[in-house]
C-alpha cells in the first residue's frame, strides 16, 4: 500500500516535529505523562475499561497513545479485548515510530514487542492480538470518519495544534466525532482553543475546561449528551 509520508525533523534526536504543521508530535515536557494526564485521566480511564471498550483517535502519530493505553490495560489486568481505531493522514514509517518511542524508557518492552508488527499495520490497516484490535484508517478524517461505522466509547482528540491544523478541528468533523460516539461517551484533548470548545458543544457534547499538562494551563474534556 502506498502511503503519504510526513515531512519530519528531529529535535534533540528524539522528538519528531512535523514540518508541514510546524508542531511536535508530543509534549516537549514528557509525551508519555501527557498521554496519561490528558487522554487516559481525561476520559476516566482505566476505571471505564471493559471487554470490547472502544477508543477512537484523531491522529495516530508515533503510536505513543496506543502503547501507553495498552500498558494501562495490562497493568489493571483487564480481561477481553481493547478496540482502538485511529484516523491518520500521514502515517509515520515504522523506523521513525520506533525512534520516537525510544524517547520513553517506560515503554521500552512494549515498544520492542510491537516494533515488528508496524509494517503489517501499514500493509493491512489493522493489527489483531488476543488483547487488542487496532485499526488505523489512512486519509483525511473529514472524508473517512463520516463514512465509517465506528461507535466509540471515548475519543483521544490529538491532532496538531488547532492554530496550525484547523481542518482537523472544524465543526463538521467535530459533528462526525459526536455522531460516532456512543451515548454518554467522552472525549479529551490537550487544547482549550475557544473555537474547538464551541464546535464540540454544538456537536452535542457537554464540554468542560480542566487543568492542562505541562506548559498548557488548560485542556478540554466532555461527555456526549444523553439524547
Amino acid at each position: 500500500m502506498h502511503l503519504p509520508q510526513p515531512d519530519l525533523e528531529w529535535r534533540d534526536d528524539k522528538i519528531p516535529v512535523s514540518l508541514q504543521f510546524d508542531d511536535p508530535y508530543f509534549s516537549l515536557d514528557n509525551g508519555l505523562h501527557e498521554t496519561r494526564h490528558v487522554f487516559l485521566a481525561g476520559n476516566g480511564l482505566p476505571d471505564r475499561f471493559s471487554d470490547g471498550f472502544h477508543i477512537a483517535e484523531l491522529g495516530f502519530g508515533t503510536g505513543l497513545n496506543l502503547l501507553t493505553t495498552l500498558l494501562e490495560w495490562r497493568r489493571t489486568k483487564q480481561n477481553g479485548t481493547l478496540r482502538f481505531t485511529s484516523f491518520e493522514a500521514y502515517p509515520m514509517s515504522p523506523a521513525d515510530m520506533v525512534l520516537a518511542q525510544s524517547a520513553f524508557p517506560e515503554i521500552t518492552a512494549i515498544a520492542a514487542e510491537f516494533a515488528p508488527l508496524w509494517p503489517e499495520l501499514w500493509q493491512t490497516g489493522r493489527l489483531e492480538t488476543p488483547e487488542l484490535f487496532l485499526s488505523v484508517v489512512v486519509g483525511d478524517a473529514r472524508q473517512t470518519l463520516p463514512n465509517s461505522d465506528l461507535e466509540a466509547d471515548c475519543w483521544f482528540l490529538d491532532g496538531f495544534s488547532p492554530a496550525k491544523n484547523p481542518e482537523l478541528w472544524d465543526a463538521d468533523l467535530m459533528q462526525a466525532v459526536a455522531d460516532h460516539t456512543n451515548p454518554l461517551g467522552t472525549f479529551a484533548t490537550y487544547t482549550a482553543a475557544g473555537f474547538v470548545r464551541r464546535n464540540l458543544e454544538a456537536a452535542g457534547f457537554s464540554v468542560e475546561r480542566s487543568a492542562g499538562y505541562g506548559r498548557k494551563r488548560h485542556m478540554t474534556i466532555g461527555t456526549k449528551k444523553d439524547a
